[in-house]
Parts: C-alpha cells; sequence; structure tokens
C-alpha cells in the first residue's frame, strides 16, 4: 500500500501528541516531508527558546514520514541523532525532511529544522538523521 498526501494526513491527525502541538503536513511525496509547528510560550524552555525535545519529535516525525513515502504506510523510526546547531528562537518551526537512501525495508532520511521569524527569515537551528523501517505483518 502507498502513503498517500491524504493518508499521511489522516495518520498525522491521529496522533494525539502531534494535534497537541498543532503540528502541520506541508509538503509530503517523492522522498521528502515538511512538518510545521507554531512556537507557543508552552514549548519554550527556562531561556524562552523552543525546547530541544520539540525539535526532536518535529525531526523525528518529519523523518518517518519521508521514510513512508518510499516505504509505505507501515512503518516505524528505527533509530535517530539530532545535532542542535544554535537556539531555536522564532515564530515557526519547520522540518524538511528527504529519503537520502532506501531498500524495501528501511529507508535512511536526513532532516534540517528551521525557525522563521516574524519578517520569514529562517534559521538553520538543528540537523537530524534517522532510519525508518518497514513494519511487515
Amino acid at each position: 500500500m502507498e502513503l498517500t498526501l491524504e493518508l499521511a494526513e489522516k495518520v498525522l491527525a491521529s496522533q494525539p501528541f502531534s494535534v497537541l502541538l498543532g503540528t502541520r503536513l506541508v509538503a509530503f511525496g517523492d522522498g521528502r516531508a515538511v512538518l510545521e509547528l507554531d512556537v507557543r510560550d508552552d514549548l519554550r524552555q527556562q531561556n524562552g527558546y523552543l525546547h530541544g525535545g520539540v525539535l526532536a519529535y518535529a525531526a523525528d516525525n518529519a523523518i518517518t514520514f519521508a521514510g513512508g513515502t518510499a516505504l509505505g504506510p507501515a512503518v516505524l523510526t528505527g533509530g535517530f541523532t539530532i545535532t542542535y546547531l544554535r537556539p531555536a528562537a522564532g515564530a515557526v518551526l519547520r522540518a524538511e525532511a528527504r529519503v537520502a537512501h532506501a531498500s524495501s525495508r528501511q529507508a535512511t532520511c536526513t532532516c534540517e529544522l528551521f525557525v522563521q521569524d516574524e519578517h520569514g527569515d529562517t534559521t538553520l537551528c538543528a540537523i537530524a538523521q534517522g532510519t525508518v523501517i518497514a513494519v511487515r505483518a
């Protein structure tokens, strides 16, 4: 079964944590997935920056959706790493993931995480890489 945009949007809407954060799937297909969420005060850490856990969530989910474009809808994260480059200060978080390599059972994906300020300027704040695994019954 292919993971279509319509099915991907349903999957995202069925994830309570994604709904809680207000995550949006803004681009999907051809080995690519882009998620966005608005930065809110309750998502910030003690210094006012977006909490690293929110960035990690966005990377994980974007990577898994990108991997799903190559492997189909029955996928799980096999693992991922994230490198924080600078504090995330902005109004919108954008996670742009793409498939770097895929086989029939596994996809390796990369993800760049940007924050966009109120003027529309973007800053790269983290880079992640992950493995997505096809779940077979």
